[in-house]
């Protein structure tokens, strides 16, 4: 049992010296040039543990992060701002104030498929909102992880920001049931998740779950059927298709289906040539346990098209399935470059293949009927998604981003993250004078008092 002295970064944090905006800011600003100034050697990580270009590097993982650190810099000074609330007339004459405080020392779990994004966004989220930081990045992307642990022992203060390394499944439960955290902010799947939720109910301490699930993707017969096929395809097989919100299956209606099968086969040649294998914007799967599930996943299904595979490179080819109800890749999350398409002929039988996976982290909707939208968006429970497009609502900080039942709890992005990792404190200021003698015993009499007051 290897363990960590986390009480230096408690003590850093009740110093008070997290609390200032200036403070915040300057680890903000830290951040964004520590990012900058290692942008070709994060770039050379992500490659070796997913194989993406420095262009999907740069738009799915840095640049987003970099992106989130400019908007929270243009708006943490109002954020910090205590809030004026009214006060009821049986507390007159009192003021009321929420304040925001830090929540003290946070621990960030990451995920694998996009390794420094959701590493830093919520580090970002934390120091943004005056707390400490124990980051445990994902061991399944060891470049990226050795990276992320140079570059912050470099740039920050240990007791500010710590990255403990290791086996997940054996550091987080140490981590968790030697330290009080004052919250826990997960990214990854839903087993791993709940026993988080677990671990943290133990303590008391609050979490934030970003899982996954079974995010579908419902095509109308009145979709613009090209444009349709671009975003689906380009939400799907980014990062090879290892996304936590990436389309995970096809309903397509019937009468439509096989155009938009061509139309799908026609965009991802034009996005990675006849040979997906030899392109550069290609990503490759995260390691061989993946892989061979994914395998087996192609092996129960009939493939529309694609299927190849390569082990020793950890590539699979874009591919698009059939698949029965009851088999497992209609039944697990997929996390990979396999999309299986299911047509339907009524409304009613799509609605019911979404609810046989409850609450999906993402919903993708084509239609240009404002009924059809109308009757989606009322109907299925999801965390949060797209109209005519997919995977982008992501990258808007003005939407909260976060699952629902059993795709997570809680939400950041924007302002949400400084909420995240902050919580309100309820002020009452009350003056001296005048001070109603109505308030204090005896009360005999003073009932219709109270209920004049009180109702």
């Amino acid at each position: 049992m290897i363990m960590h002295d986390l009480q230096p970064l408690r003590r850093f944090f009740e110093s008070g010296v997290t609390r200032p905006y200036e403070w915040r800011r300057r680890q903000l600003l830290l951040l964004r040039q520590m990012i900058l100034d290692n942008e070709e050697e994060i770039c050379a990580a992500l490659h070796k543990d997913l194989g993406k270009s420095p262009e999907e590097a740069y738009g799915s993982e840095l640049g987003l992060v970099l992106s989130e650190i400019r908007y929270t810099l243009r708006h943490l000074r109002q954020w910090m701002r205590s809030r004026r609330v009214g006060t009821n007339l049986v507390n007159w004459p009192s003021s009321s104030t929420v304040y925001r405080d830090p929540l003290g020392v946070v621990l960030v779990i990451a995920p694998w498929n996009y390794p420094l994004q959701l590493s830093l966004l919520p580090v970002a989220a934390a120091l943004a909102g005056g707390n400490a930081v124990v980051l445990k990045p994902s061991e399944l992307a060891p470049a990226t992880a050795a990276i992320i642990e140079k570059m912050v022992t470099a740039a920050f203060q240990r007791e500010c920001i710590l990255v403990v390394q290791g086996d997940g499944a054996t550091v987080v439960p140490e981590l968790i049931n030697q330290f009080k955290f004052d919250h826990i902010f997960f990214t990854g799947g839903v087993a791993v998740g709940r026993s988080v939720y677990q671990l943290a109910a133990q303590q008391l301490t609050p979490v934030t779950l970003e899982l996954g699930g079974k995010s579908p993707v419902v095509v109308a017969a009145d979709a613009d059927l090209r444009i349709t096929a671009r975003r689906i395809a380009v939400g799907k097989f980014t990062n090879a298709g290892q996304t936590c919100i990436a389309p995970d299956y096809l309903l397509v209606h019937s009468k439509i289906k096989d155009e938009l099968v061509a139309r799908l086969r026609e965009v991802i040649a034009e996005f990675y040539g006849e040979k997906p294998e030899e392109s550069p914007d290609y990503g490759r799967i995260i390691n061989g346990k993946r892989f061979d599930t994914l395998v087996g996943y192609l092996q129960q299904s009939t493939i529309i098209w694609g299927g190849q595979h390569d082990r020793n490179r950890l590539y699979i080819a874009p591919s698009l399935l059939t698949a029965a109800p009851d088999q497992p890749v209609m039944q697990d999350e997929i996390f990979g470059p396999l999309l299986p398409v299911v047509p339907y002929d009524t409304m009613e039988e799509a609605v019911s293949v979404v609810r046989r996976h409850p609450d999906p982290l993402a919903f993708y909707l084509f239609t240009r009927d404002k009924g059809t939208e109308k009757m989606w968006m009322e109907n299925v429970a999801f965390g949060g998604g797209c109209i005519n497009n997919t995977d982008w609502h992501f990258a808007n900080p003005h939407l909260p981003f976060g699952g629902v039942g059993n795709s997570g709890m809680g939400a950041y992005h924007g302002k949400r993250s400084f909420d995240t990792f902050t919580r309100e404190k309820a002020v009452m200021k009350t003056p001296a004078f005048p001070d109603p003698a109505v308030k204090y015993p005896p009360f005999r009499g003073k009932m219709k008092w109270f209920k004049f007051f009180l109702k």
